[in-house]
């Protein structure tokens, strides 16, 4: 499969396995049945989220996550994508969560990685689906999902 997956952590405060947030993203796009995509993957500051939460969805405040699908051919099963996550936000629900900041940077790709591929949290039902899809991969990864109930 012709994939990328680029990486920029250059407005991070925190270092990043970068190998194990790559496989991730590899895992969902092999399993949606995508053969070739480009994604690119930043891991910012809260600062750096909150203006970005701000400029694109008019949020003012930091969050976890964003993902923006760029380009999409289903015929072709192409994908290309941009994944931000905050290595800060991670590092504060990592805490709360009792687990590394990696751990939840990997969760934040996960979860960013299903809306590239479709998925919905917006419903009830989607955020179900999304929970199971997200700790299905955090499982070959040998953790167990962690949430508020």
């Amino acid at each position: 499969m012709p994939l990328t997956i680029e990486i920029n952590t250059a407005h991070s405060r925190h270092t990043v396995d970068r190998a194990r947030l790559k496989k991730a993203v590899r895992l969902i796009l092999r399993d949606a049945g995508i053969r070739s995509a480009e994604i690119s993957i930043a891991v910012v500051t809260d600062e750096r989220m909150h203006a970005l939460n701000r400029q694109y969805l008019q949020h003012d405040y930091p969050t976890d996550v964003l993902s923006f699908v760029l380009a999409q051919d289903e015929r072709a099963r192409s994908l290309d994508g941009e994944i931000i996550v905050s290595s800060d936000y991670a590092a504060r629900e990592a805490l709360r969560y009792r687990w590394t900041t990696d751990d939840e940077l990997l969760l934040y790709i996960i979860h960013g990685c299903l809306h590239l591929i479709g998925h919905d949290d917006t419903t009830a039902k989607g955020k179900a689906a999304m929970r199971i899809a997200e700790a299905k991969y955090l499982q070959q990864f040998g953790l167990e999902h962690r949430f508020d109930p």
